[in-house]
């Protein structure tokens, strides 16, 4: 039987150069979609998979990471005051249960790999997930549960993937396949951005993925690989030869929010599906456009 799926790593120390300026003094983590930052997308989407304990592995000026999900007294206060009960809810609704999430610190910055080695004592000896900050799933059920309802019937490793054109596979990591059974596909490894010619398959990696713990093991010995950083996907690779790793291709549309055009599309996508005034802002784009 499959040790369940309990914890959740999410790397949160990077610098987000991709949306400077406006990470300059915000984390971004906590960019707004719509009307929540990208980390409350992430988080909600493990909650709902059944994770039970997060851990965000921070670095400096992330404190405001922390205080997104603590108490904020006066404003809770003001609302209960003025009977703002809905809002009051929302606020609410971001605190987390008394030891459901924990914090560890990445003192520099070293790559994924590193950042996901830095929670091993967290995690112990148990299965784990990754989940990157920079990618949500706004619709349920989100790519972390459609895998642990994968990984329940497989084990092993997994990996979220999504079919890109051939002529784009040298801008990700993608997975070589060995055979395929639904919307898995068992893979004999991962290949870091490859020309089109060179691809073994066009599915890319995106930033979800269940490891079993062996992974600590590797990443404690992996060197420096591509941009000078301890690389997540080499000690996978490594990983892969051992253990069985699989694909998992997820229903529905993940948004890319690492950089400027990404985050504006998951704003403007959002923002028409609002059941608030999804329709008004339709209506203004349509006009606008005329």
């Amino acid at each position: 039987m499959n040790k369940p799926i309990k914890k959740v790593v999410i790397p949160v120390a990077g610098l987000g150069t991709r949306v400077l300026p406006a990470t300059k003094s915000i984390p971004k983590e906590l960019l707004p979609v719509v009307d929540r930052p990208l980390i409350d997308y992430v988080v909600a989407e493990a909650r709902d998979a059944g994770i039970e304990h997060i851990i965000l592995v921070t670095g400096r000026g992330k404190t405001a990471i922390e205080d997104y999900f603590d108490h904020a007294f006066e404003l809770e206060a003001t609302l209960k005051a003025k009977a703002k009960t809905e809002l009051l809810a929302e606020v609410e609704k971001t605190i987390p249960r008394a030891g459901d999430l924990s914090y560890t610190r990445q003192q520099a910055p070293l790559g994924l790999g590193h950042a996901v080695w830095c929670a091993r004592a967290i995690i112990g000896d148990e299965p784990f997930a990754v989940s990157l900050p920079d990618e949500i799933v706004p619709h349920k059920p989100g790519f972390l549960r459609q895998m642990v309802d994968a990984y329940e019937k497989v084990g092993g490793n997994l990996v979220a993937v999504e079919e890109v054109p051939q002529s784009e596979t040298s801008k990700y990591g993608v997975i070589a396949p060995k055979s395929r059974k639904g919307n898995l596909i068992e893979m004999s490894g991962m290949v870091e951005k490859p020309k089109p010619a060179d691809a073994p398959s066009n599915f890319r990696i995106i930033g979800r993925y269940i490891l079993q713990p062996d992974i600590f093991a590797l990443l404690e010995t992996q060197e420096k690989g591509a941009g000078g950083e301890i690389q997540l996907t080499d000690s996978m690779n490594k990983l892969n030869a051992r253990q069985t790793f699989h694909a998992c291709i997820c229903d529905g549309v993940i948004h890319d929010c690492g950089s400027k055009l990404g985050w504006l599309q998951a704003n403007v996508d959002l923002g028409f599906k609002n059941a608030e005034f999804g329709a008004t802002l339709s209506a203004y784009a349509g006009a606008r456009l005329k």
